[in-house]
């Protein structure tokens, strides 16, 4: 039984000539296609997004009703304002709700 002095070396170190010879490299695996098990639940490869038609309408939904609300604060804060802070509860909801809808837009 031998010993060795070093551990054996990674398996990407035989690429190590990669920026000189750029072929050097296996190509990658093919993209996985059809179903697959993953935490003991059945997923497919097939991504279904969306029409990016509703979300163009609610975020300009959101939009006009942040406005309005901003609008709504300035005017409270002129004319009573003791009462601004359900106002700025209000616009916080809008942004927290904003925020939700944008990450569900970002694709994972």
């Amino acid at each position: 039984m031998t010993i060795d002095i070093y551990p054996p070396l990674p398996p990407f170190y035989k690429y190590k000539d990669y920026i000189e010879n750029p072929k050097s490299a296996q190509k990658p695996p093919p993209p996985f296609e059809g179903t697959y098990v993953c935490y003991g639940g059945n997923y497919t490869t097939d991504d279904v997004f969306p029409s990016l038609n509703n979300f163009k309408k609610e975020l300009s939904s959101f939009n006009r009703e942040l406005q309005l609300h901003i609008l709504d604060l300035a005017d409270i804060l002129v004319e009573r304002p003791s009462q601004y802070a359900r106002k700025v509860e209000h616009i916080s909801v809008i942004f927290k709700n904003l925020h939700h809808f944008l990450n569900s837009l970002r694709p994972y």
